[in-house]
């Protein structure tokens, strides 16, 4: 008998996959500092929120269905249309998981040398090392759930033990040491006010990204104890997570950082930084930031394991031949499928080495990753909000124990509201580049290709059903 996952490990398992201490960096550098308190109170408040209580209806309402948001929308919108959505989930997925080896290294790199040295050497080699180490992820991955559970609720668990100690410390400081001596910042309304200018509009799909993934851990919803009542308990737990660690977040980075000057370095760098000065203020040196450090290190390669498992079995536990090619469906002995997760490999391997050719400086690579996922990433979460849409809109065909909110026009109006929102931010985002072409053209074609060659599966499948001479389906 399988072992059944309890709530609060989902909530773990989801926080590692959709949360990070470097969130809070990243809406420190990109709404320049606390200025980003707003914006964060928006999303969290007005998307975030709907957004995993949302999913916690689709969950509730299709908990006996394993391929997560593919099976969503092919109960409301046919098979046709849960390929393209199934499809486009995994696909996007690829420029996250280039992102994360690079992540893992710059952390291994301030544990080891106590210092941000590694962002002083060509983009070419840290990628091609961060190649390296994808490969590494990749071969964990084929080891199974199992595994999967352990390495990614120990992640969840370490990292959000260091995003509430950060400002617990940072709160408790001056008490504990009277020679500690905050910037000083205002407090007053013009601190915090959102600047209404290109900058904050077309940045908004980085706040998008950072909250958004909820959604993957739903294959494992029919593995919970009581997944109408466990599921929707998870995904609130997450958003409670989550508000914590963003608003309180920026307020310390504010008290933190406030009249220095914020470059580029600092969306790859900060967080070691913030933790290094943490530690000071305690007198213990560099350790706050080493034991920081070293976690972020595992989540990130966690995060790679479940990225690369997840959103496979969205797109395939429900698969059709008619759409997806027999050999993709085919598992190794923990149930793995074993040649999806080898397409996996090539896609995000290529994503990881071509900007190197383009950008000359880690930093600019890390940053530009960054910007890339906020253009891509946030598509799939369309097809959850067009789900949505269609449960509420034809409510009386599905039951659920649990409901976000019980109106159909209310909860039609919530879907198409976050659908807006997040098509806004991906679109404005890719033009969000200063002027660089190398960028421009990276942010138009991977968005256009991923998901276009969904279009050319279908016909692949065909090709491979006609020569097996199979009507069934997988």
């Amino acid at each position: 008998m399988n072992k059944k996952i309890k709530w609060y490990m989902l909530a773990f398992m989801a926080f590692s996959t959709v949360w990070g201490f470097g969130n809070v960096i990243n809406g420190y550098y990109y709404f320049n500092g606390l200025h980003a308190v707003i914006p964060w109170i928006f999303i969290l408040g007005l998307y975030f929120v709907p957004y995993a209580l949302m999913v916690g209806e689709l969950g509730s309402a299709f908990k006996n269905l394993g391929g997560g948001v593919g099976s969503w929308v092919e109960e409301t919108m046919g098979r046709r249309m849960a390929f393209y959505a199934g499809w486009t989930y995994w696909v996007v997925h690829m420029p996250y998981l280039s992102q994360k080896p690079t992540a893992a290294l710059i952390g291994v790199g301030w544990a080891v040398f106590r210092d941000g040295r590694i962002g002083e050497w060509s983009a070419l080699s840290l990628q091609l090392l961060a190649l390296g180490v994808f490969i590494a992820a990749v071969l964990l991955s084929l080891m199974g759930l199992k595994f999967l559970k352990k390495i990614s609720s120990a992640a969840g668990t370490a990292i959000f033990i260091m995003s509430i100690l950060f400002i617990l410390m940072m709160a408790a400081a001056p008490a504990i040491n009277g020679g500690v001596s905050f910037s000083d910042i205002d407090w007053s309304w013009e601190s915090f006010k959102p600047e209404f200018g290109a900058n904050t509009f077309m940045n908004i799909a980085i706040l998008i990204f950072a909250v958004g993934g909820c959604e993957k851990l739903s294959p494992y919803v029919n593995k919970m104890n009581d997944p109408a009542k466990d599921f929707p308990k998870s995904m609130i737990g997450l958003a409670v997570m989550v508000a914590v660690c963003a608003v309180l977040g920026t307020i310390a980075m504010g008290i933190m950082f406030a009249g220095h000057n914020i470059d580029g370095s600092f969306v790859a760098d900060g967080a070691y930084e913030s933790f290094r000065r943490v530690g000071e203020y305690y007198g213990v040196g560099d350790t706050l930031m080493v034991i920081y450090a070293v976690c972020n290190a595992v989540a990130q390669l966690s995060v790679i394991i479940l990225s690369i498992d997840a959103p496979l079995r969205m797109l395939l536990d429900s698969s059709d031949e008619n759409y997806i090619p027999r050999w993709l469906t085919e598992r190794n002995k923990n149930g793995v499928y074993k040649n999806g997760v080898l397409v996996t490999a090539i896609v995000a391997g290529l994503l990881i080495i071509i900007p190197a050719f383009g950008i000359g400086d880690v930093h600019g690579i890390v940053k530009y990753i960054i910007d890339l996922n906020a253009v891509c990433m946030p598509l799939r979460y369309l097809w959850v909000f067009a789900a949505y849409f269609m449960l509420k809109k034809y409510s009386g065909k599905y039951t659920s124990e649990y409901k976000f909110v019980r109106g159909k026009r209310l909860g039609m109006f919530f879907g198409g509201w976050c659908f807006a929102l997040t098509l806004y931010a991906c679109l404005i985002k890719i033009f969000d580049t200063d002027g660089d072409i190398f960028k421009l053209v990276l942010n138009i074609l991977t968005p256009f290709i991923l998901v276009g060659m969904g279009l050319i599966l279908p016909y692949i499948a065909k090709k491979t059903k006609t020569k097996h001479g199979s009507d069934s389906y997988v």
